[in-house]
Order: C-alpha cells, then structure tokens, then sequence
C-alpha cells in the first residue's frame, strides 16, 4: 500500500489534534511592540505533570509498519530547525486508517490524547523538536504493528 501526504492544515489536522504556527488572529504584540506573541495555539490534555524535552529525529525509511498512540496525555511536535517534516495518524490503529501529512518546517502540531501516529519522520538530515508531553505514572504507550509496512511516497 502507497501513502501519499496531504498539506498540514487546521481542518484537516483537526479529527487528531491542533497544528501549532504562528496564527495572526491570535496575534498579540508585548514587550513594547518589540515582540509579537501568538497567544494559546494549542493546549496540553494530561492527568500528571507536563514537561517540555527536546527530541532529535533522524531520517528513517518511509515505510509506515507501526502506529502509537498515548492514552493519558497529548504530545505536542514544534521543529526547531525550520526543515519540512511528515506526520502520520490514524483513526484506528490499521493500515487503511492512515493518514500523512506534509508539515512545513514553520508548523508544529499536537497529537490529542489517544491519537494513533507514528513516530517522528524527519526530512534530509537530523532535526531537533519541542516536545511537551506528559509525565507521570502508569502506562501511556500503546503499540500496534502491521503486518505489512505503508510506503511513504513524496
């Protein structure tokens, strides 16, 4: 099976999560106009403490043989250094379900609570991401692999 990603939208991200850019409707200026502050772009759902991590993807093969998904907290993704990236989720945790989409190295996102995807996808070299995810007790990872692998095609 072929996957084929779609622009990363607020639409069409929406039934997984929010996607987190510099909105201008949420646009705020502080600092004496000298900064410009994109005010509540997306909010953290967890039962424990969030943390902020930094993750470092590298390229992998863009074969899709596996989805995750954390049940007791989001997990939101905001690329550091500015380079395209590919997110993968799924309504349930099958091949048929996937969807992928095309993220701009301006955009982030945040995968909502229970939402199945896979891991991080990297474009050309490593990169660095914000992460804020949940940290606390009791098992919040749940794994589900295919038994054949989509092919990621750009």
């Amino acid at each position: 099976m072929i996957l084929k990603p779609e622009p990363l939208t607020q639409t069409a991200f929406a039934p997984f999560g929010r996607v987190i850019e510099a909105d201008p409707a949420k646009a705020v200026e502080i600092n004496a106009g000298f900064t410009t502050r994109f005010h509540k772009l997306a909010r953290t759902e967890t039962d424990a403490d969030t943390i902020l991590s930094i993750f470092r993807g590298r390229p992998r093969p863009l074969e899709i043989g596996m989805v995750e998904r954390h049940p007791k907290g989001s997990q939101a993704f905001v690329p550091l250094g500015g380079r395209d990236w590919l997110a993968v989720v799924a309504e349930t945790p099958d091949p048929t379900s996937c969807r992928a989409f095309y993220c701009r190295g301006d955009q982030g996102l945040i995968y909502a609570a229970n939402v199945w995807h896979h891991p991080l996808l990297v474009l050309g070299e490593a990169q660095d991401f914000l992460v804020v995810d949940r940290d606390g007790p009791g098992p919040n990872l749940q794994e589900v692999f295919f038994e054949a692998p989509l092919t990621l095609v750009l």
